[in-house]
């Protein structure tokens, strides 16, 4: 590990980080959460960060925070400890996930020969000396294989090196837009997972393996963790962060997840036309292409706005909808004009945000 630097300078080989968004620099959904824990497998806040847990009391706020190493990023993952769990069950767990497509990591080559070595690192600092764990998980063959890493007061550079994989010689990792590969931080584990003997390399998975050794982020309400700078690539040797411009690391975020609203009051979402007394629909052309069709949701209230007037609606949902472009249905109780123009926004409400979601 090293001290976190204070003038890092962008290297010239541009790609070479495969993680999306480790400056922390991106958080469509919210810039804080609280009460995390009581859903799993779910992103509260910066995109591509998922919080991860099995069943147990212990809840944290997770935020977008603007306290990252200088030279690095102005902004850092920030969890804080509010509710303690003292008593872990044997099935219980907290990690952090930042999950790849197959297609992504192809570079690694990974269960095959030729197989190259992968380094992970990040900057990283907590309100007291502790011991983590950062895990490659292959989700396509079922191996893992996790490194220990010591946290402090202080930003530090962890650096971690992942042997390279070329187990039998026939398992790759998956050419697809399905998760293939997960970088995860665990920070809290039972004795279904703790009870064995962490491998030294990878291997295929022993849950009583996997998080050996690591001290529990909820023992007490104290805890904070802070986590930026994020990077994973090719080779033996951890390089300079790369920085990357924020419409790039934008563009990559919206690939899985599209936040519009919540800028403004009566934004507008789509123009379109009525298409039955009740309903109206427009169609909305992705910013990026998506991963894969994606689901949507909507928080606030919305509206349609035809013939001068305006009609709230009672329930929105998504037709006709490719990883490019989408129908957005907005449906009211009565009152529309079949064929007149349309123009699908928010109220007077800067909240309301209608969300796209195609995450791994």
């Amino acid at each position: 590990m090293t001290k976190a630097r204070t003038n890092a300078s962008a290297s010239p080989a541009v790609g070479r980080n495969m993680v999306i968004n480790g400056a922390m620099n991106v958080a469509q959904r919210a810039t804080s959460a609280t009460g995390v824990g009581a859903t799993s497998n779910v992103f509260p806040t910066l995109d591509r960060y998922a919080i991860l847990l099995g069943a147990g009391a212990g809840r944290l706020t997770m935020t977008q925070t603007a306290d990252g190493p200088n030279g690095i990023s102005a902004n850092c993952l920030k969890l804080d400890c509010t509710t303690a769990d003292t008593s872990i069950a044997a099935g219980e767990y907290l990690g952090i996930w930042h999950k790849f497509e197959g297609q992504n990591v192809q570079r690694i080559g990974k269960g095959v020969a030729g197989a190259k070595q992968v380094t992970v690192s990040f900057y990283v600092k907590a309100n007291a000396a502790a011991t983590y764990l950062v895990e490659l998980e292959d989700a396509d063959n079922g191996r893992t294989n996790g490194k220990l890493f010591p946290v402090t007061t202080d930003w530090v550079r962890q650096e971690l090196v992942f042997e390279a994989d070329v187990d039998d010689g026939s398992s790759p990792l998956d050419d697809d837009n399905a998760t293939s590969l997960v970088l995860a931080w665990y920070l809290h584990g039972g004795s279904n997972f703790t009870s064995g003997t962490l491998a030294s390399g990878w291997a295929n998975t022993v849950n009583a393996n996997r998080l050996v050794g690591i001290d529990s982020f909820f023992d007490s309400t104290d805890n904070t963790l802070f986590i930026t700078g994020v990077q994973m690539e090719v080779g033996p040797v951890a390089t300079e962060f790369e920085q990357e411009d924020i419409s790039t690391t934008l563009a990559k975020c919206q690939r899985y997840f599209i936040r519009t609203g919540g800028e403004a009051t009566y934004e507008r979402f789509a123009v379109g036309a009525n298409e039955s007394a009740t309903r109206a629909s427009g169609l909305f052309f992705y910013p990026t292409t998506m991963r894969a069709v994606p689901s949507l949701t909507t928080s606030g209230t919305t509206q349609v706005f035809a013939g001068g007037a305006l009609t709230s609606t009672t329930a929105t949902s998504i037709a006709n909808a490719s990883t490019k472009v989408a129908s957005i249905i907005f449906d009211v109780s009565s009152g529309l004009t079949t064929g007149q123009g349309a123009i699908l926004l928010s109220v007077n409400d800067i909240d309301t945000r209608v969300l796209y979601d195609a995450e791994l």
